[in-house]
Formats: structure tokens, C-alpha cells, sequence
């Protein structure tokens, strides 16, 4: 089993790329957002917890999140390897995983972010906002915010990786193919070992 953490800030490219590692890979994703939707709706124990806890605006706990991801792998056993989305954001969060995985003999494989200067990522999220219909995508302060908010964050989960020698950071500029190219490479060399 392999498994990737793609991070990327908002407007990277990171959608569209985990879209093409998944089908190239076989991975299977795993979003927490989807997956807190996916346990909400099915109303489980977990996701029912979720629900109680969102709510009253607050956020939901790591172990609660941690339990989700847990099922998700324990209901893919045949699964090639998963693809982190959105999930670890925090050192804590970063060291459940590992913790999670190792139960399950598997690690996180590598950590793959996409690196994208700050103007581009605000003309293409402007750009964007013009036919995605997210308000968060029209305005540039807005988009600014997000895009810190986004590297204060990650910073210390790739901190936490680089510590094991797992973080690769790749150019996020380019067109599709060249950035999947790079992606490809990366893992590759990583799976072959």
C-alpha cells in the first residue's frame, strides 16, 4: 500500500491532479470532507457524533476524524494506497496518521506540495470565481486570506514529514501534464524503493 499526502494551496491544482493520481495509481481518495458528509449521511455512530459537535459550530475533534479514516481503510483493504486530502492540517493530526497507518503496517509514502507563487494563485482563482460560483473565488482579499491561512498551516505538517525525509516540493506552474509529469516522477522513485 502507498500512500500520498498532496498538498497544494487554493487554486494549486490540486484537484485536478488528484484526479489524474488516482486513475494513474489506483488510489483510492480520501477527503475528510467528503468522508465527514459520507458518515453524516449514513448515520453512523461517528458520523452522528460529527453531526452533534458541527452543529453547535464547533470543530470536529482529531479522534473523531482519525475513527473516520480509520473505517474508510478498514473498508478498502484491497485499496493500492489512499491520497490524503485536506487531512493532516496539524502536527497532531500528522502524528494520528502515522499512528493509524502503522496499526495497519502501512506509512505515508510521500508528502507531494505544490508550490505556486501568490499572484498566480490569486489570477487563477480570480479567474476562476469568474464560472465557479464561490464567492470565496471573487474577491482577492478574500483569496489572499485563504492562501495564508493555507501556508501558516501546512507548514507544520511539512515540517512534521520533512523530519522523515518524506516532503517533496514540486512546481505548480506549467500546464497539467508537465506539473503530473513531475507528480509521477516523484512517487515513482519512491515506489521503486
Amino acid at each position: 500500500m502507498f500512500n500520498i499526502i498532496l498538498f497544494g494551496p487554493p487554486g494549486s491544482g490540486k484537484g485536478t491532479q488528484s484526479e489524474k493520481l488516482i486513475a494513474a495509481y489506483g488510489l483510492k481518495h480520501l477527503s475528510t470532507g467528503d468522508l465527514l458528509r459520507s458518515e453524516i449521511a449514513n448515520k453512523t455512530p461517528l458520523g452522528i457524533e460529527a453531526k452533534t459537535i458541527m452543529d453547535k459550530g464547533q470543530l470536529v475533534p482529531d479522534e473523531v476524524v482519525v475513527g473516520m479514516i480509520s473505517s474508510a481503510l478498514e473498508n478498502n483493504p484491497h485499496a493500492k494506497g489512499f491520497l490524503f486530502d485536506g487531512f493532516p492540517r496539524t502536527t497532531a493530526q500528522s502524528e494520528a496518521l502515522d499512528k493509524l497507518l502503522k496499526l495497519k503496517n502501512a506509512e505515508i509514502g510521500v508528502v507531494l506540495a505544490m508550490d505556486v507563487s501568490e499572484e498566480e494563485l490569486v489570477k487563477r482563482l480570480l479567474n476562476r470565481g469568474l464560472t465557479s460560483g464561490r464567492s470565496d473565488d471573487t474577491n482577492e482579499e478574500v483569496i489572499r486570506a485563504r492562501i495564508k491561512e493555507y501556508q501558516e498551516k501546512t507548514t507544520v505538517v511539512a515540517n512534521y514529514y520533512g523530519q522523515f525525509n518524506k516532503v517533496v516540493h514540486l512546481k505548480g506552474e506549467g500546464t497539467v501534464e508537465e506539473i503530473f509529469s513531475s507528480l509521477c516522477s516523484e512517487i515513482d522513485k519512491r515506489m521503486s524503493n
